[in-house]
């Protein structure tokens, strides 16, 4: 066995294409704030709630069981990050998903987690054995 050089590897591909640089620096930035944002349980939680459309702050923290000021965070939050949208009608202010690519990154992501969180199969082991 030849020993192992301090210096890189040789290439293992044996192709020449090389694959596409991707996409710039700012828009991989902007994604990872959108999964930072996505990935607290209770930002999570919220955008779950909105999956059936738009709600009122009050139902929210009703829905949450939570404090008015911390649900309200969380949102700014979401908004920021442009997950989520407001309006307001008077004294209430309605939250919604921001658009489609919103609904399906949430949607695709829990039920993603359902799959992880899913028993995996047993196999027979006499099967294995060929």
């Amino acid at each position: 066995m030849k020993p192992h050089s301090d210096g890189p590897l040789p290439p293992t591909c044996s192709h020449d294409q090389r694959p596409a640089a991707g996409p710039d620096r700012r828009k991989l930035e902007r994604a990872a704030g959108l999964f930072r944002a996505l990935g607290d349980a209770a930002r999570l939680r919220i955008l779950h709630l909105l999956l059936a459309g738009e709600v009122c702050v009050g139902e929210v923290v009703a829905a949450l069981g939570e404090k008015f000021p911390t649900v309200s965070q969380r949102l700014r939050l979401l908004r920021t990050e442009g997950l989520v949208a407001r309006r307001r009608d008077g004294s209430h202010v309605y939250y919604a998903l921001a658009d489609g690519h919103v609904r399906d990154l949430v949607a695709n992501a829990l039920a993603h987690a359902d799959e992880l969180n899913a028993p995996k199969p047993t196999t027979n082991p006499s099967e294995d054995d060929g």
